[in-house]
């Protein structure tokens, strides 16, 4: 019987504009607290864009997800799971990264995140850049890559930036493949799209097997078409799920650093969320919510509703 320490506080106890904010509410857990180890899955924010090569902003997204979160409710509203009550989740606070030295940073998240693996916590993580995804998969994949599902108009395949630059927040998935985190015929990715400037990100995932589904062939297929084919590409194996909040058009998500129009709405962004159901998840992130960007606030809540998809879906397949 729990004893309700992992319940998030219902806004009919506390309204829900009052009151220290939380990821969705829940209890703030840090990685020295005497119930660490009864935690299952760690919400986790990671205040740094230090891979930024255009707007910044990103650095302050956890902030503003963590208080669009308290509209966040115990029942998701589609298909009736209540996550909450099926694994104990918390918020683990932020990775504290130095954002006057982008491979100390990197290093900083590998060591919290591989703290937060060693204690058999899967993270949800709010970023921060793209780049974030980075350090958590060194953590995460460091006995045997992991496929992923990743979300983007972006494939974050570059090489490098400006003559020789390697860590950048399009360049992750690159050293990624390159370092044997991922395994590239494991990997899709969704929503690609946008003026270019070369080939050279989608000729490597090309030579190394990584399918790249372009938003034009997203709204041939459909959601449901779509999230089937990378499902069954993620087998029944560890996968990392990673949302790029640019995946969605900038008509319903205009706070973030590249938006690209022509994207799904917000949702078909929750829609494919869904489709995670029965996903093998042992991490995911959603990032690039850029508050400098987003006065209404109305992109900090569609990325907090679509962490909560992605909460769906883990507690259903840790709960089996």
């Amino acid at each position: 019987m729990s004893d309700g320490f992992f319940t998030p506080v219902s806004g009919f106890d506390l309204p829900r504009f009052a009151g220290v904010p939380t990821f969705m509410r829940l209890p703030h857990v840090g990685l020295d607290h005497p119930r660490i180890g009864e935690v299952q899955v760690g919400l986790i924010g990671a205040p740094w864009d230090g891979g930024t090569t255009n707007r910044p902003g990103p650095r302050h997204g956890p902030r503003q997800l963590r208080d669009a979160s308290t509209m966040i409710r115990a029942q998701n509203g589609v298909t009736g799971i209540r996550p909450f009550e099926m694994v104990r989740c918390a918020d683990l606070g932020d990775v504290g990264p130095n954002p006057a030295d982008v491979l100390d940073s990197l290093k900083r998240m590998e060591a919290f995140y591989t703290q937060v693996k060693a204690k058999g916590i899967v993270p949800l993580t709010a970023g921060g850049d793209h780049l974030c995804s980075l350090p958590i998969l060194r953590a995460l994949a460091r006995e045997r890559p992991l496929g992923m599902i990743h979300f983007d108009s972006h494939t974050d395949l570059f090489h490098s930036y400006f003559g020789g630059t390697m860590y950048t927040h399009g360049t992750p998935f690159r050293r990624a493949v390159e370092e044997g985190l991922l395994d590239p015929e494991r990997v899709t990715m969704i929503g690609i799209r946008g003026t270019a400037y070369d080939s050279e990100d989608r000729d490597f995932a090309s030579s190394v097997g990584i399918r790249v589904i372009p938003i034009e062939e997203f709204h041939q297929r459909g959601v449901e078409d779509v999230m089937a084919e990378a499902r069954s590409r993620a087998g029944d194996r560890d996968t990392y799920v990673s949302y790029d909040i640019d995946f969605v058009d900038p008509a319903y998500a205009p706070g973030t650093g590249t938006p690209e129009v022509g994207g799904p709405t917000s949702w078909q962004a929750l829609q494919v969320a869904m489709g995670l159901r029965g996903v093998r998840i042992v991490g995911a992130d959603l990032v690039e919510v850029s508050p400098p960007f987003d006065p209404s606030g109305g992109t900090a809540f569609l990325g907090v509703s679509i962490m909560f998809e992605m909460l769906c879906a883990i507690a259903e397949g840790l709960a089996r």
